[in-house]
């Protein structure tokens, strides 16, 4: 293998880190089934997420009927839940997604007050 440089996980961490300051926001939502709940929840989050992450987030779309031991990991007690699990802190919400300024203060992104 002369030749090939193998990258310790300090100078990935040191390229992360220097990368622009907009951290990515990594999403989970966890839903029940195609219910029109659910697809409403996933349709409102994409939007938002279109709307307001552009580029800059991960969407993770989770059936607890399909993977009920991942919903029981995170202690799901609702659906559909997101969860924003990067940048911390973890935020939870629940609903449909509906409510756009709900919504923008669950994930940090407008401050409570504004």
């Amino acid at each position: 293998m002369a030749g090939k440089k193998v990258k310790s996980s300090t100078e990935e961490f040191e390229k992360a880190a220097a990368m622009p300051d907009r951290a990515k926001h990594v999403l989970r939502l966890y839903i029940t089934g195609m219910t029109p709940k659910s697809t409403r929840a996933i349709a409102n989050v994409r939007n938002l997420c279109e709307q307001y992450l552009k580029g800059e987030y991960e969407l993770k779309v989770i059936d607890i009927y399909q993977q009920p031991k991942l919903a029981a990991g995170e202690q799901i007690i609702a659906t559909p839940t997101l969860i924003k699990q990067l940048p911390l802190p973890l935020r939870k919400l629940i609903g449909d997604m509906s409510d756009t300024e709900r919504f923008l203060v669950g994930i940090d992104l407008k401050p409570k007050n504004a």
